[in-house]
């Protein structure tokens, strides 16, 4: 058995950044800084900033883009994908990323409940496109639009 599954709280770094690959497909990306606090051997509290790359593709790629600004506290669920190229000055480059799968905006300014009152019954909160995500590829461009049929998300059915 294999698991793949990433889920994080944070902050958004930037405004996200949305592009269409040459067939038409929106990828939207996007960096959420998470916080690590701890005390040291010394009582001193300690605090370490990551950064997470976020790629969200389709529907929910449009929808981060729309509604998602600088600063905003996002929940991202999805899955890491690690891509690799050779750059202009001939090095190989890795970048992992976190590929989107369901995206929920935490902040109360959007009036969507926290991650900890939401319930099976607020389905719409959740923004889920795991069906409509491309499989891993190193190439964004390389997707086309015959891979997997997207689900409707309707524009009057998002709550915020």
């Amino acid at each position: 058995m294999n698991l793949n599954r990433a889920t994080i709280i944070g902050n958004l770094t930037r405004d996200p950044e949305i592009r269409n690959t040459p067939n038409g497909v929106t990828v939207t990306t996007f960096t959420v800084a998470t916080n690590f606090i701890w005390n040291d051997p010394n009582g001193q509290r300690q605090e370490k900033v990551e950064f997470h790359n976020i790629v969200a593709w389709r529907k929910l790629g449009e929808i981060c883009g729309q509604y998602l600004k600088k600063g905003a506290k996002v929940y991202v669920e999805g899955r890491l994908q690690t891509r690799e190229w050779v750059g202009q000055d001939g090095i190989k480059r890795y970048r992992t990323e976190i590929i989107a799968e369901n995206m929920i905006m935490l902040d109360r300014a959007n009036n969507v409940s926290p991650i900890n009152n939401i319930t099976s019954s607020e389905e719409p909160t959740i923004i889920n496109t795991e069906e409509s995500n491309p499989a891993p590829t190193d190439n964004p461009s390389s997707v086309n639009n015959n891979e997997v049929d997207e689900e409707e998300i309707k524009v009057e059915n998002i709550p915020f």
